[in-house]
């Protein structure tokens, strides 16, 4: 039997999700994301901790391989949610905003984090979301290896896709581990990323809203 399918609540509290086709990058369209294969991960640590010269049996990197595989499988693996919206029965045109959403994800060059926040947003058509969805929809695509270009752009096109709203703004701002604790080490500098679309695309007060 595969390790790779076999639920593993004992090492994470969760199941893991079901895997992509080998070689897919980021959550697919059905919502799945790529398969963790945790004791390949953990032997892959091992080895990784002798190719840096470490001893893996000293008493205080004995366990450092399944606590390193474990914490990296529960932050690209995102939390289980439904994308329910709501008929905007009472026919609401202005914007709906939400600002300073935290969020972490993990540098695909490095696979050092970085982190933030979010501030999402849209004009609705004839469907509503729930609040929170906004938060776990940001989450959603963060819990991957990323670079926050594409973050961006993935959590509005998921807004697109998902409310077909009038307009859509979603704008990240987050330091990256990358460039504080190695290269050019410009530890506090922050990176701002935004996507505006359809009523949002152009310069207006309803754009202002949001932190530029």
């Amino acid at each position: 039997m595969s390790h790779a399918n076999a639920p593993l609540p004992d090492l994470l509290g969760f199941d893991l999700p079901e895997p992509l086709e080998p070689g897919s990058v980021g959550p697919a369209p059905d919502g799945s994301t790529p398969a963790i294969d945790l004791p390949r991960a953990q032997a892959a640590i091992a080895e990784f901790l002798r190719a840096l010269g470490r001893d893996e049996t000293d008493p205080h990197l004995l366990d450092t391989p399944r606590r390193v595989a474990a914490a990296y499988a529960e932050m690209l693996t995102p939390r289980e949610t439904s994308w329910t919206t709501f008929p905007n029965d009472d026919g609401y045109q202005g914007l709906v905003l939400v600002k300073d959403i935290p969020f972490h994800s993990l540098c695909q060059h490095h696979l050092l984090p970085f982190r933030g926040v979010a501030h999402v947003g849209y004009l609705p058509g004839t469907r509503l979301f729930g609040l929170s969805k906004l938060a776990r929809g940001v989450e959603r695509f963060a819990r991957d290896l990323q670079v926050q270009e594409r973050l961006t752009q993935q959590v509005a096109d998921w807004l697109e896709g998902t409310l077909a709203p009038r307009g859509v703004g979603v704008v990240m701002e987050a330091e990256h581990m990358c460039m504080s604790l190695r290269g050019v080490h410009t530890a506090g500098t922050m990176t701002r990323t935004s996507v505006f679309t359809g009523l949002l695309s152009g310069d207006g007060p309803l754009r202002g809203q949001f932190p530029l």
